[in-house]
């Protein structure tokens, strides 16, 4: 479901792509339903590619948003209630305890909530695809008798 929500650097908000021009994409707005290109030169991410530091591995972000949806209770987050920068870690220490705390820093956590609200309010519950998280059946190949 995130591969077709982006992020694009100096603007604020998220962006769902909605078409492919030549050298642009048309993308609207999640949150006030505007649509505007995307040129060649702006830095766009998708946010089905990010991931997030931990001491082992890295998290995809859908991950990380299921488990904020959880402690929630599919509810926005009040980022401003948690407080300060080290509430803040604290808080998503509680999220992904094993987060790395040297490369993830305060302003990430608080774009991570900040995103996870945007989502919410577009309408957009459910972060993982369901066919990526369902697991796949192989099945063999029927063979013929002559």
């Amino acid at each position: 479901m995130l591969k077709t929500v982006l992020s694009i650097s100096g603007r604020p908000g998220l962006y769902r792509l909605v078409n492919r021009g030549k050298n642009m994409l048309i993308v609207e707005s999640i949150s006030t339903k505007k649509r505007t290109p995307a040129y060649a030169h702006d830095k766009v991410i998708s946010l089905g590619d990010i991931s997030i530091y931990t001491e082992t591995d890295d998290v995809p972000l859908t991950d990380v948003l299921e488990a904020v949806k959880e402690k929630n209770g599919g509810q926005p987050v009040d980022i401003k209630a948690i407080g300060y920068d080290a509430a803040v870690r604290e808080y998503f220490a509680e999220i992904l305890p094993d987060f790395d705390r040297e490369r993830v820093y305060t302003s990430d956590i608080k774009k991570l909530l900040t995103w996870y609200n945007l989502l919410l309010e577009g309408g957009i519950t459910e972060f993982a695809d369901k066919e990526a998280s369902a697991p796949e059946v192989e099945s063999a190949p029927e063979s013929e008798e002559k």
